[in-house]
């Protein structure tokens, strides 16, 4: 037996055995993921046969370290469930590949599958999630790690161990058509949602490959992709918490950025990701490129071979789609870089292939999964129902005296509007959409349905009715006429008005919605308004024609059932917003936490704030907060805020309470507030429950003028919010 075949030898130890037995291609080959694992296959009925592709790039790595998306169906790919791998499939091709390429191998290395996870399985037959955005709303991490969990075991048991999941990216604006990726605007909220997803992979036995590294989200105009123009300081404030948080709580994974920051492309940033990520957080897992991103390093260098010896001076250990990777062998025959730094990537390569276990287990059971179900798995409906944000409701929900109910506007019956970008086929699976959930709990109201966006059709619709429910809101769907990129980005859509590719400089809600809304108000004295969205569109008009409004990040294939459930009063409405929603797009930004001392000079003053602003929302009844107590230690330091939440109505509601902080005394100027503590807890009717929040020295840090973090004594006000709610509000000396 060779050292590298002991399973007593840690992980390691195992992998520096076997680089030292390794040709310069063998290693090279380890790093590479160029193939589009969907196209590595066909498929006639149930017999799969491997491409000559896949052939010829097994034997150019002489092995294969890595294959995207074998399983990924969608209307890039072009794969469906007559070409695709539905079911037991999905297992035997990825069985097929492992066989081959560790037959194919000197050493039997076995491939590491990574597949996209972005709002759950991309696959037929996937289990789906409400996106990113929606996962902020709850302002339930615990509810989220359920559901990664959930996804995580279907992906185990499918044949894939990396799950690259979009975590890190922040919504800072939102004419960004990826906007619904991330999981809001604020950094504590995003840690906190980003540990929860990694835990959730990490309780299925499934890598996280988190991505975007890093402020991907801070774009210039909105422009996917585009330059950060930041500093270090709003680099460490706001964009980095996330990563920290996901490499704290074990990714396995980190995904480089497309954007540049002030002018460092992120593929080519020492600084951020041996500097900061490996040196100050001390990751040990692998930094995947993004999609062709490595190929832009051309740009700066002018020779493929010098920008794989760049990326991977960087720290970039494994590419993805990309021609550069495969010049790694000659950048070490050239001397521009040295065999020792390849062989450090292909170390953190093949022990994590150790480390998971690969070598001994590398082939999954084939067996047809189970179709999924509400009943069966949960979490997707459950984090529905907790992310709906009831932003304005002056009596008219829940329906509870309407006998006659026009249900109009395009979101009413559509299933892809409710599912965001890298959706998979739904055929033949469960799912609900709003049409169906009202017919389903409300049997006793007759509902006259209009699917278009004719407002004189409309009108005469509403007229005729008790009430109205406008269904209104944009798609990310890629089932309609779309042009793709070479990384699957959307060139040019029909329908699609967010998704990657798919940014906006208007905000407006497409189409004829707008004049809808003004017709259907103008006909009916009774008008609830529902936005199905992926990013936070100026509400200024739908506000005002609407006497209630529920706002709902792409729900997932059970959006419908939650929706409706909320609607009939079966439910109650409990999401927070994760962004803050416009009212105008001269407004933007309109994140809430700017920068203290930046007033308002605008002649048009109403521009002054934001729609709505983040943690707004309401529910039919609202907790009560009394015996608020606060404690402080300034040897920790540490505040502790204790208090309790009643709920006195006779349905049950939820308490979110938010703690804000603002630095009086800081030596750098500090953001008008800041959510450094949250809560959610549901309150039955007469329920009373104890809340405590805490804030930790960390909570309480800043980064200081020399960009070291330290704690400052001083004075920080804090604020105590519950939805439009300020609960409680006092200046705290800790010193």
């Amino acid at each position: 037996m060779l050292p590298y075949q002991d399973t007593s030898l840690s992980p390691e130890a195992r992998a520096r055995d076997l680089i030292a037995r390794m040709t310069l291609r063998e290693k090279a080959g380890q790093l590479g993921q160029r193939l589009y694992g969907f196209n590595c296959f066909t498929r006639e009925g149930g017999h799969i046969a491997l491409t000559e592709e896949f052939r010829q790039e097994t034997a150019r790595c002489e092995g294969l370290g890595f294959l995207y998306g074998l399983l990924r169906a969608d209307p890039w790919s072009k794969k469906t469930v007559r070409n695709g791998l539905p079911g037991a499939l999905a297992m035997r091709a990825c069985n097929l590949v492992q066989e081959y390429v560790i037959s194919h191998s000197r050493f039997g290395i076995p491939v590491l599958m990574s597949s996209e996870c972005p709002h759950g399985h991309q696959a037929l037959g996937g289990y789906l999630l409400p996106v990113n955005l929606a996962a902020g709303a709850t302002f339930h991490p615990a509810l989220l790690r359920e559901a990664m969990a959930a996804c995580g075991r279907e992906l185990k048991a499918d044949g894939v161990h990396l799950a690259l999941i979009s975590m890190l990216d922040m919504a800072r604006d939102p004419r960004w058509g990826r906007s619904e990726e991330c999981y809001g605007e604020d950094p504590h909220l995003a840690a906190c949602f980003a540990r929860a997803a990694v835990e959730g992979m990490s309780d299925a036995g499934v890598c996280a490959v988190a991505k975007h590294l890093c402020a991907q989200g801070e774009t210039t105009g909105g422009i996917n992709a585009s330059a950060a123009r930041i500093g270090p300081r709003e680099l460490r404030e706001i964009h980095l918490p996330a990563v920290e948080a996901a490499v704290r709580a074990g990714a396995q994974g980190v995904m480089a950025a497309y954007n540049e920051i002030d002018g460092v492309p992120c593929h080519a940033n020492d600084a951020l990701l041996r500097g900061i990520l490996r040196g100050e957080y001390g990751f040990r897992g692998i930094v995947m490129a993004d999609g062709c991103a490595l190929d832009r390093l051309n740009d700066l260098t002018g020779d493929p071979v010098a920008s794989a010896a760049l990326a991977l001076r960087a720290g970039v250990d494994v590419g993805l789609w990309d021609d550069v990777y495969t010049h790694l062998e000659e950048a070490v025959e050239r001397g521009l870089i040295g065999e020792n730094l390849l062989d450090e990537a292909v170390l953190r390569v093949l022990t994590l292939k150790f480390r998971i276990g690969l070598f001994e287990h590398p082939f999954v059971e084939e067996s047809e999964p189970a179709a999924h179900t509400a009943a069966a798995q949960p979490q997707s409906l459950r984090m529905a129902r907790e992310s709906a944000v009831l932003l304005k409701n002056s009596g008219l929900l829940p329906f509870d005296d309407v006998r006659t109910l026009a249900v109009i506007g395009p979101a009413a019956d559509d299933l892809y509007r409710m599912l965001g970008d890298y959706t998979p086929p739904m055929d033949g699976c469960e799912s609900v959409t709003i049409l169906q959930g009202l017919q389903a709990v409300l049997p006793g109201v007759s509902l006259r349905v209009d699917t278009g966006e004719d407002p004189d059709r409309a009108a005469r619709l509403a007229g005729e009715c008790d009430a109205v429910l406008l269904c209104l809101g944009g798609t990310s769907s890629r089932f309609g006429h779309v042009r793709f990129d070479t990384n699957g980005a959307a060139l040019s859509a029909d329908d699609m008005d967010c998704g990657e590719g798919v940014d906006s400089a208007s905000l407006r809600l497409p189409g004829d919605q707008e004049a809808l809304a003004l017709a259907v108000r103008k006909a009916s004295p009774r008008v609830a308004a529902i936005i199905i969205a992926g990013r936070a569109y100026a509400m200024d008009v739908i506000t005002a024609a609407c006497d209630a409004l529920l706002y709902c990040f792409y729900p997932g294939p059970w959006g419908g059932q939650a929706i409706a459930e909320i609607l009939a009063g079966l439910t109650p409405p409990s999401g927070r917003l994760p962004v803050s929603i416009p009212n105008d797009p001269a407004q933007l930004p309109v994140y809430y936490n700017k920068k203290a001392g930046v007033g308002v000079s605008y002649r048009e003053k109403a521009l002054a704030a934001p729609a709505f602003r983040f943690g707004d929302g309401i529910g039919y009844a609202e907790a009560v907060y009394d015996g608020i107590k606060v404690d402080v230690s300034a040897d920790e330091p540490r505040v502790t805020l204790r208090m309790r939440a009643a709920n006195p109505s006779s349905i049950a509601c939820h308490a979110v309470p938010m703690l804000y902080i603002h630095d009086c005394e800081a030596d750098v100027v500090r953001r008008v507030e800041e959510l450094k503590a949250f809560d959610k807890v549901r309150l039955e009717p007469g329920e009373t429950r104890l809340i405590e929040l805490t804030l930790d020295r960390k909570a309480l840090s800043v980064w200081n003028r020399a960009m070291a973090f330290e704690f400052q004594p001083g004075r920080f006000r804090l604020t105590l919010r519950d939805g439009y709610r300020t609960i409680w509000e006092e200046t705290v000396d800790v010193r």
